[in-house]
């Protein structure tokens, strides 16, 4: 196992900033968005068709001695505005073509939402069976929009060695450990999901049990924590739609890594992805609004790195 960031928090640098300010946190593993919502500030998929620029990325990153542990463009392919929905397709298309390029077997997505009927011009995120116009919208989703994509999706992926991590996030229609099943079940083994804990923890799923749940399914992670405040989740429950940035107000939010669990939960979280099959990157995705970009990532960084040993030459990943 070791340490790796997600890089739009440090979408203000250069990518030769980026990985010589990471050396000193002794991580040497990024995750790097292709554009949609994570943008594209280290990683240009015009790359595809200029060499010359697609030498001089190589190069950056081998002159810093860095890796790419996955090449990331979380998007919404399913959005009921055909234009949008084609924008964030081509993109994830071109981000498979420059990660099957690059040697880089992972891609991160979103999974999308579909709006409610052909006519819909905004996602519609179903979240409860009654009344039994919902259930009708879902049975609509998944069988019209998001099966048919999928499963063409997977396929392209998978013609170019390509997986697709799908990282489960409220909003979308892969949320949870059973709709991510529900989607590899249609779209094949070339689909699985970017696990990031924090978006678990609010919906009351405990990612450690979720981890054995989805075993082999798991082909990314994401290092970020949750805190939840329970004096305010008597008030909301977990589907709280105040900004994030209204902190005091919120029965959640996110925080960096340590700050909603501590070294025990996050060092048997480690333990179980390994014996189930993970040992491979946890990626720092900072997003605590209490906290900083550089005190997030050099907390997260400091924390994480107390607790995953790194490899040494002839020995195993000890944690």
């Amino acid at each position: 196992m070791r340490v790796g960031v997600f890089t739009p928090l440090l979408s203000q640098l250069s990518l030769a900033a980026v990985l010589k300010k990471l050396k000193v946190l002794n991580i040497d593993t990024v995750e790097l968005g292709t554009g949609n919502y994570p943008g594209d500030a280290h990683c240009k998929l015009g790359m595809l068709e200029d060499d010359s620029a697609l030498a001089e990325f190589q190069k950056i990153l081998a002159d810093h001695g860095a890796s790419i542990s996955a090449l990331s463009c979380h998007g919404n392919p399913l959005h009921p505005d055909k234009a949008r929905a084609q924008r964030d397709r081509e993109v994830s298309r071109k981000t498979i073509l420059l990660a099957e390029k690059l040697g880089i077997p992972v891609v991160v997505d979103f999974s999308g939402c579909p709006g409610d009927s052909p006519h819909a011009t905004a996602p519609n995120w179903v979240t409860c069976p009654w009344p039994p116009d919902y259930l009708k919208v879902l049975d609509w989703q998944w069988g019209e929009v998001v099966a048919p994509y999928w499963m063409g999706h997977a396929q392209f992926a998978a013609d170019h060695g390509v997986k697709i991590a799908i990282e489960m996030h409220p909003g979308f229609v892969v949320y949870n450990p059973e709709t991510m099943l529900r989607l590899r079940s249609i779209a094949g083994p070339s689909v699985g999901c970017n696990f990031d804990p924090s978006h678990l923890f609010w919906q009351s799923i405990d990612p450690i049990a979720a981890v054995r749940v989805l075993e082999g399914a798991i082909f990314h992670v994401h290092a970020k924590d949750t805190q939840i405040y329970p004096a305010n989740l008597a008030r909301t429950g977990v589907l709280d739609t105040k900004p994030y940035t209204e902190e005091r107000a919120r029965s959640w939010i996110f925080r960096t890594c340590g700050y909603g669990h501590g070294a025990e939960w996050w060092a048997e979280f480690i333990s179980t992805l390994r014996m189930f099959g993970y040992d491979n990157v946890l990626s720092i995705e900072h997003e605590d609004s209490l906290l900083s970009p550089e005190e997030g990532l050099t907390k997260a960084a400091n924390f994480l790195n107390s607790i995953v040993i790194r490899e040494q030459p002839g020995a195993a990943w000890w944690v």
